[in-house]
């Protein structure tokens, strides 16, 4: 008879993974069910100036996307901004192009990174500094998203409607390729599914507000407070920085799901997806060793535990956990259900769940490797 030490252990740390997936499925469940769509808010009697603001570095296979379908806003009273941050690929000439006889459109051409900044965060502070005084709102996103022609008509209307001082809507992401899928759910899965949004729409505690750099829209005024992107100038994964940073000064920061409105490929290939996580995982958690190892380890337990338990009783042929696992997964196939749902992702992400974890544990590891040995880049810049 197979040893049942084993068993009984799984089935006492089964009863923890149970509690901590209801717990999580219980909050994605409330985020389902209270954050607005971003097409859901009353529209306004009138329509304030909206600058509309794009870092582009070597985004040769984005901007033209991205750019077109800003332009085509059926909004009335907005422009749009293009940084050329010492691009060496195509992307100056893309813009010259679409820029010819484009009033809307403004290219301009960033100054040399100076000591202690970031790209992406230089790129942003020109960007609001080149905008004209009056211009009351100013919408970030990145090159590599692309817009439904009513996105900034509903982001406005959805900023005005909850009386919030910084809009982020998180974009439907696209997956591609087996790569894509296998990486890219991960923010998505984070943020809907361990965020409780559906709070931070009630109360400020910077330790919950979050936002997703690909589309952050700002009361200007507010933005100017809370430091802009001078005050994040070497964080990496700035835009949750700056949420926290809204939210200490006071400011109302709502983070509300863009499916159907904005889209976002992040990653064009396995590389990239490895590069892209690799600088930011780490950052996230502020680089705390201790909890960053201890998050991501627990997170392979409760999401993978119960897959590698039924394994176990099967092949040992006893059942003492068989009900429990069942259970576990059921409860994990649950929430990423919620996710896709909320997010827009394609269905196919639901069984790829488990994969998805294993794939994000690594990726977080490597995260943690590139840190420590300041080996991470992007785009031909070292981060460190």
């Amino acid at each position: 008879m197979a040893d049942l030490a084993p068993l009984l252990t799984w089935d006492s740390q089964m009863r923890g993974i149970l509690v901590y997936l209801a717990v999580i499925a219980g909050n994605t469940l409330l985020n389902w069910l209270s954050l607005p769509s971003l097409g859901a808010s009353p529209l306004p009697e009138s329509w304030p100036a909206v600058a509309i603001l794009v870092p582009a570095r070597d985004e040769e296979a984005n901007i033209r996307r991205c750019v077109t379908s800003l332009l085509a806003q059926d909004y009335p009273d907005f422009s749009v901004w293009v940084l050329d941050d010492d691009s060496t690929d195509a992307t100056s000439s893309i813009l010259a192009e679409l820029s010819t006889g484009e009033k809307r459109l403004h290219v301009c051409h960033g100054a040399p990174l100076p000591e202690g900044w970031l790209g992406k965060n230089w790129a942003c502070h020109q960007l609001a500094e080149n905008v004209p005084a009056e211009v009351p709102l100013l919408l970030f996103v990145d090159a590599d998203t692309w817009h439904a022609p009513t996105m900034l008509r509903q982001s406005v209307a959805a900023l005005l409607a909850h009386q919030a001082n910084l809009l982020s809507a998180l974009p439907q992401q696209e997956t591609r390729t087996l790569a894509e899928m296998l990486t890219v759910p991960l923010l998505p899965w984070a943020l809907l599914s361990h965020f409780p949004l559906w709070l931070t729409r009630h109360v400020r505690w910077p330790r919950l507000s979050a936002a997703v750099g690909q589309h952050m829209l700002w009361q200007r005024s507010a933005y100017q407070q809370a430091g802009g992107h001078a005050a994040v100038r070497h964080e990496v994964v700035e835009d949750m920085t700056l949420a926290r940073q809204a939210a200490k000064h006071g400011f109302r920061v709502l983070l509300l799901p863009g499916r159907s409105q904005v889209f976002c490929q992040m990653y064009h290939s396995t590389a990239d997806a490895i590069a892209g996580f690799g600088k930011n995982l780490f950052s996230v958690f502020e680089r705390r060793l201790l909890t960053y190892a201890f998050v991501w380890l627990w997170l392979g337990v409760v999401f993978l535990g119960p897959w590698l338990a039924l394994l176990w009783t099967w092949i040992v042929g006893a059942g003492a956990i068989y009900l429990p696992a069942l259970i576990a997964i059921f409860l994990t196939l649950l929430i990423w259900g919620m996710v896709v749902r909320l997010s827009g992702m394609r269905p196919l992400i639901m069984p790829l769940s488990p994969i998805i974890v294993f794939s994000s544990i690594l990726l977080a590891f490597h995260s943690l490797g590139q840190t420590l040995t300041q080996s991470a880049e992007w785009k031909g810049r070292r981060i460190s």
